[in-house]
């Protein structure tokens, strides 16, 4: 059976930059999709051009500097916001203009204030504005998943007749539970059939902790987009990470039968410069590309992955272009501090191993970090 290939849209230069404190230069934003690009994600959204100055410049930056992606920005149901994304597109191989609107009761009633039949009619008039205006034209409905499904299918078959290609019905605020979002997508395409026609995206953020789950999830539904940040970088506590569902979907490929275009040597080179443009340090515990995520200290791992990598590790760090360390402390094994050690120079074996390696268990029952010059100080010279 040939596997279905899921999309990625990288939103890293939009949603990921309104983390609070990121404001990226567009010579910067150029810097990062040229690399998404050598990535292998499919669009690039590259900004909300109405929204600024800089940001305009920014989106037109990006449209510049790749040729393979297609280059999103996006905009309300104004017209003024079609209009600036149309002109910072205007150099894009591909142009996608993402026009939104809210469809949630309490997001039309608070926010918005305008009535359902508003609601509708803007995004029908939208779409058909941005349709002549770009190649694509995606349309999501804010909020998604706290809305009528009913509704949300009558939005989003108005958006359809209208020109748009792609749908992305978003977990705004990350509300949904997997299974939740899972059947809510069903029963939108079950009432909104035309559906199929187009490509269907999803949008989770991680305000539960569950925006990687609800992307895994809608892919079991029929989502055929997903869309993403590199490191999970996004408003509040942030966005679905690209690395941690693509990695998904490759290492349980036995489940998913899904395939991208994501080329996995480069995750490690994009987290990186993401993590420098931004400012914004990766956790260290992060799954994928955090400083521990391939680091092994305890004896008994330690133990298994000098035997076999595969008994603790289901992935190849160096195929992403990452690194396995075995990091020496407390609990650490004796196979690894001998390795350690003839890693270094030092030649011990025997009752003159068992002794320094008593001592260095005794120095890291009592400090965060011992080096193997701690432990021998002077008696051995450490490279």
């Amino acid at each position: 059976m040939a596997a279905r290939r899921i999309t990625i849209f990288d939103t890293t230069l939009r949603d990921g930059e309104q983390s609070p404190g990121i404001a990226l230069q567009p010579h910067e934003k150029a810097e990062i999709a040229t690399q998404l690009e050598r990535l292998g994600v499919d669009v690039v959204e590259a900004g909300f051009a109405v929204s600024s100055p800089g940001d305009f410049e920014g989106v037109r930056a990006v449209a510049a500097a790749v040729d393979r992606p297609a280059v999103a920005s996006l905009a309300r149901t104004r017209k003024e916001d079609i209009d600036a994304s149309a002109e910072a597109l205007a150099d894009a191989q591909r142009s996608r203009i993402h026009v939104f609107i809210a469809t949630s009761p309490i997001h039309m009633e608070k926010k918005l204030r305008l009535e359902p039949a508003e609601v509708v009619e803007q995004a029908r008039w939208a779409v058909g504005y941005a349709n002549a205006k770009a190649d694509e034209v995606e349309f999501s409905c804010e909020d998604a998943t706290r809305s009528d499904p009913r509704f949300v299918a009558k939005v989003c078959r108005e958006a359809i007749e209208a020109g748009a290609t792609t749908i992305n019905l978003p977990d705004t605020v990350g509300y949904c539970l997997p299974e939740e979002y899972a059947s809510f997508l069903l029963e939108v395409q079950h009432l909104c059939p035309e559906l199929e026609e187009v490509s269907l995206s999803v949008h989770c953020h991680n305000d539960l902790g569950l925006a990687v789950a609800n992307s895994l999830a809608a892919v079991r539904a029929g989502a055929t987009q997903i869309e993403a940040t590199i490191n999970g970088l996004g408003e509040r506590a942030g966005n679905a990470a690209l690395e941690e569902i693509v990695m998904a979907l490759r290492v349980r490929r036995d489940s998913f039968e899904t395939e991208t275009g994501i080329v996995v040597g480069e995750i490690g080179k994009t987290s990186h410069l993401v993590e420098r443009l931004t400012g914004y340090s990766v956790q260290r515990c992060k799954a994928i590309v955090g400083a521990n995520a391939f680091a092994h200290e305890a004896g008994i791992h330690q133990d298994g992955m000098l035997k076999d990598a595969q008994t603790y590790q289901i992935m190849d760090p160096t195929e992403l272009g990452l690194v396995m360390t075995l990091p020496l402390g407390k609990h650490s094994g004796r196979h690894a501090f001998a390795l350690a050690c003839a890693e270094a120079g030092i030649q011990i074996e025997g009752d003159e191993l068992n002794e320094a390696f008593k001592r260095f268990k005794q120095l890291a029952d009592q400090r965060k970090q011992v080096t193997l010059y701690d432990v021998f100080e002077r008696e051995a010279a450490v490279p």
